[in-house]
């Protein structure tokens, strides 16, 4: 028999065989795992091709082509995408539903008097409604972008709310059941840690208000828990969620914290967990990204370039993650004061990235003014277009606009209120998203600021004539003049700065924001000096004396997170999520 012949005989047989309409849970898990492995080594296809032929029958390759999808959409933020994860979404509740444990009647009402004895559920069943959980996560947070209305911000909160009690089950059932040899249990163990930590992560960082909200109805959130949590989760080395608790671990330390807080990461246990994870995905994109973050975040702005241009071209198949790196790129070359290769970027962002063309148009301005008298008259007519332009892309997601396209869109007016200037555009952009928290890291970062800001402030002072938002503009310039010296350790120089500020708020035209934000920096100085008192009473200062005025609700994240680290940071466990019982 030549090859031919054979080669077609094993084809006919291959396709004789009958076809298989269901899967066992280990190879679910196993195939699962491998998928994973596939994808964090950038081959998103292969990975697909795993679990798409078995999502509408097996929980595990259903809820990993949910996750596939769903970041396709949150990546492009483009109409098809998103009704493709939203359908791959209901899709997965549907296979889990079939898989989890149905109750009667009388079932239900035991519950109620006494405990559920969770050595009676299946291995199936148990999945299945982890599962469920993770799909149901999934999409409630569609659900803010996939339909932009108040109605569907509650529905998502409705789901959130679901969700959270599934979680809680799933925690029950860890704590209660009789696992013996199950081998299945570390797969499960790793599910509940990563979604019991994600949520008290979460909800351990909203500002007061909202928490004793969520409280109310039924949520509660501790940073320790979530964090043990989530450790606890990344020690399970062999288990299918192994890595998905690492990427939270990697985003709370390296992004959310830097955004919506004045502390810093746990930079050691990063760095920990990053040679690591780059052993087993030494291409990966996602480990590259975050490699270059914690270099960015350590203030050794060169290594973060690097890792963020490899990760940049580790992959094409998903060119909107090139975004991601574009962003970061687009500031490290901010910090070093590369104002055109930084606006080059942003140029990449505003006609590549669907996210928000108002803030990108924008940056890419603000870059620009920096140069000065060096901009071309070509430049200076971009300028002008790029902030006409940017109102016009502005969003309204649930009727609302977004705090930081607003921001933008009152300094784009301002930009031809002033007769086509503004005043350190770029500085103030970085320190409204907390990057001089990095400058602070290397002295000649800093100083190279510092010297900026002293050039700017003669400027204002050699003025013989007096402009409409004089005060404002001196107000900006000594906030970052103030927030400077703080990170130079000069804190006598500091302070004066910050209450030259604070003497300007009567002659505000629009900028009151400075104010407030100049309190929680002169809170921050005084927390150096040990004033825990004097620091204490200027946030609450900041807090409860003013209101509406731009990016609010970002400063009172770091006031929150600020106040909670004076206050001990610690809830009692008995409070938290771990010690749940049944809904």
């Amino acid at each position: 028999m030549d090859n031919n012949d054979a080669d077609d005989e094993f084809q006919d047989a291959y396709e004789s065989q009958p076809v298989v309409s269901s899967m066992d849970l280990l190879t679910a898990v196993d195939e699962s795992r491998t998928a994973v492995n596939y994808f964090f080594n950038n081959k998103f296809s292969d990975a697909r091709d795993i679990l798409q032929p078995w999502a509408s029958s097996s929980m595990y390759h259903s809820v990993g082509n949910s996750v596939l999808t769903f970041l396709e959409a949150i990546l492009t933020f483009e109409h098809q995408h998103i009704e493709a994860a939203s359908e791959a979404l209901k899709q997965c509740m549907t296979v889990c539903n079939r898989y989890r444990k149905k109750n009667s009647i009388s079932e239900s009402l035991g519950k109620i008097v006494k405990k559920t004895n969770y050595d009676l559920y299946s291995p199936e069943e148990i999945h299945a409604e982890l599962c469920y959980a993770e799909a149901l996560l999934l999409k409630s947070m569609l659900t803010f972008v996939e339909d932009e209305t108040l109605v569907s911000f509650i529905k998502a909160g409705l789901k959130i709310r679901t969700c959270y009690n599934s979680y809680k089950e799933c925690m029950n059932i860890l704590n209660q059941r009789n696992w013996g040899d199950e081998s299945h249990k570390v797969h499960f163990e790793s599910g509940v840690r990563m979604g019991i930590g994600t949520f008290n992560l979460m909800i351990s960082l909203l500002p007061g208000r909202v928490i004793k909200l969520l409280e109310f109805i039924g949520f509660s959130g501790s940073k320790e828990v979530g964090i043990h949590e989530l450790e606890m989760g990344y020690r399970l080395h062999h288990s299918v969620r192994q890595v998905l608790c690492v990427m939270a671990l990697l985003a709370y330390h390296l992004l959310v914290l830097y955004v919506l807080s004045h502390t810093d990461g746990d930079i050691e246990f990063c760095d920990e967990i990053l040679k690591s994870q780059l052993q087993l995905y030494p291409e990966g994109v996602w480990f590259l990204f975050f490699k270059g973050r914690l270099e960015f975040m350590k203030g050794d702005v060169d290594e973060s370039i690097k890792w963020y241009l490899k990760s940049w071209k580790s992959q094409n198949m998903w060119p909107q993650f090139h975004h991601l790196c574009f962003w970061e790129l687009m500031w490290t070359n901010s910090v070093k004061q590369e104002w055109r290769e930084a606006s080059l970027y942003a140029d990449q962002l505003l006609h590549e990235s669907r996210w928000s063309r108002t803030i990108y148009s924008y940056q890419k301005a603000a870059l620009l003014c920096m140069l000065g008298d060096e901009l071309s008259l070509d430049e200076k007519a971009e300028i002008e277009i790029l902030m006409r332009d940017s109102p016009q892309w502005k969003q309204r997601i649930a009727g609302k606009s977004l705090p930081m396209e607003k921001f933008v869109v009152k300094k784009s007016e301002r930009f031809f209120a002033q007769k086509k200037m503004l005043v350190l555009p770029a500085l103030e952009l970085m320190y409204v998203w907390n990057l001089f928290k990095v400058l602070g890291k290397k002295r000649e970062l800093i100083q190279n600021v510092y010297k900026l800001i002293e050039k700017a402030l003669a400027k204002l002072d050699a003025q013989k004539k007096h402009q409409e938002f004089d005060a404002d503009n001196r107000a900006l310039v000594l906030l970052l003049k103030g927030a400077s010296l703080r990170h130079m350790q000069s804190p006598l120089q500091a302070e004066e700065c910050l209450n030259s500020v604070l003497s300007l708020e009567k002659k505000l035209r629009e900028d009151f924001y400075l104010i407030p934000y100049t309190l929680v920096e002169l809170a921050l100085l005084f927390r150096e000096q040990g004033n825990i008192s004097k620091t204490s009473q200027l946030l609450e200062d900041a807090k409860k004396n003013y209101t509406g005025y731009s990016l609010e609700s970002r400063l009172h994240f770091k006031i929150h997170s600020f106040q909670t680290e004076l206050n001990g940071g610690k809830k009692p466990l008995d409070d938290v999520v771990t010690e749940a019982t049944s809904p």
